[in-house]
């Protein structure tokens, strides 16, 4: 039986070799992952032209994924240092990378980006328009922008943000209650922009219909876009956001309706009382879709740690139904992230997200703390490496002060609680002050 994209064959009762890898990577039983994939609460990002693919699963009972952002821009644009990131990524097991490359031609970049990831690859088609023309940006045609999307979906792009839902409507909206980081989101931004320019509704709104046809046609997953994201926790939650997000939801079920897989983009900045609800009302309104969260940064005083403040935003987050997590770096608002950077803000996601899964009750996530847990309870160095979440920086700390006695660490000596209690335990004596 033939099929157009994951979406049409889970509605016609086919289990996709796709299904099948991530059935196994999420310990589900293939029929009811098709289920969820046939009823939108899952979507395997899987465009027909990314044959290095490894496919991943994101929705409701799997794992949280997490997605790293990379990409030239005009100040850094050493695509050799890019390609180094993503190589470095692919080892860490990052699920996704979206090529956010916003200058020239990045057609190189792109392609070279899909050829070697085994991760879902992701645009934002936006910010490349205006390289892709070479044009400045009111110049540039509704078809053209439409034309764009094209281009990525002919590269073999997995997902692509779409900021559909920033209408004539939400902009009104926006304009009508004033915010005190006004938007945020850099497509978004540039979209509002390219409406008041022209006088003219949002291309990605008015031709959705249009966008639709290339999503079916490369089996292209479509990521809504949240252009009115708060970009400060004074925003969150507000009229504006919760404008699109009604939009979004009427949009997945026109996508729906053509068999294109959707995920939903969200916050952005929020007070952590906020979280568990805007996981809440994001599933409401948009159906169940899958929902891809920047954060949330839960407070707006830390440039230089973003990626703690999003870890512990994105833990809540995934906890209460999020299901992928954008990494914020320590140089988020500051700088385009360097090789260390990347490595910090994956780190801390991956924290975050599986955390969010412990609590979710995902299965195997509580099975590998358990396992951390018996290897310290055995003072068993190596499996506790083995197990670390980075063995590198586990292994380097261990390495950088050693005990006098090796099954303790510098921090306790003897005193250490573990060893003592498996002495007395095994009724021996502890030994603080002398030899063993």
């Amino acid at each position: 039986m033939n099929y157009t994209t994951q979406m049409d064959a889970a509605k016609k009762g086919i289990i996709t070799k796709e299904m099948e890898v991530v059935a196994k990577k999420e310990r589900m039983e293939p029929d009811k992952l098709r289920q969820l994939v046939a009823e939108g609460k899952v979507v395997i990002p899987a465009n027909k032209n990314h044959k290095s693919l490894n496919p991943e699963g994101i929705g409701q009972g799997l794992t949280t994924k997490i997605n790293v952002n990379l990409g030239i821009s005009k100040d850094c644009n050493d695509i050799d240092k890019e390609l180094e990131k993503v190589q470095s990524a692919i080892d860490m097991k990052a699920e996704a990378i979206m090529d956010l490359s916003c200058f020239g031609k990045t057609e190189t970049f792109r392609r070279k980006l899909i050829d070697m990831s085994t991760a879902m690859i992701g645009t934002v088609p936006m910010y490349d328009a205006v390289g892709f023309y070479d044009r400045e940006l009111r110049n540039i045609t509704a078809e053209e922008l439409i034309g764009v999307i094209e281009k990525h979906a002919e590269d073999g792009v997995d997902f692509m943000t779409i900021h559909s839902g920033i209408n004539q409507e939400t902009a009104a909206v926006f304009r009508r209650n004033p915010r005190l980081t006004n938007i945020v989101s850099r497509g978004g931004s540039l979209i509002y922009a390219w409406m008041a320019l022209n006088e003219k509704e949002n291309p990605f709104y008015e031709f959705f219909d249009k966008i639709l046809d290339i999503c079916e046609k490369y089996d292209v997953t479509l990521s809504l876009g949240d252009a009115c994201r708060p970009g400060s926790i004074a925003d969150s939650t507000d009229p504006s956001q919760i404008k699109e997000l009604m939009t979004l939801g009427e949009l997945t079920k026109r996508a729906w309706e053509r068999n294109v897989q959707v995920m939903i983009e969200g916050p952005g900045h929020m007070s952590l009382d906020e979280i568990a609800a805007n996981m809440k009302i994001e599933k409401k309104l948009c159906h169940g879709a899958p929902f891809y969260v920047l954060g949330p940064i839960v407070t707006d005083i830390a440039p230089g740690y973003d990626h703690i403040t999003s870890a512990i935003g994105g833990a809540i987050a995934s906890a209460n139904g999020a299901d992928f997590l954008c990494y914020v770096t320590p140089a988020e608002h500051l700088r385009l992230p360097n090789l260390q950077d990347m490595k910090d803000g994956i780190i801390a996601t991956k924290i975050a997200a599986h955390a969010g899964d412990i609590a979710k009750g995902i299965p195997g996530a509580r099975e590998w703390d358990n396992e951390m847990s018996q290897a310290r309870r055995d003072l068993n160095w190596k499996r506790m490496f083995e197990l670390a979440i980075n063995p590198e920086k586990a292994t380097e700390y261990r390495r950088e002060s050693t005990p006098e006695d090796p099954n303790t660490c510098t921090m306790c000596g003897k005193m250490c609680a573990i060893r003592n209690m498996n002495k007395v335990l095994e009724g021996k004596d502890i030994n603080i002050l002398r030899e063993d």
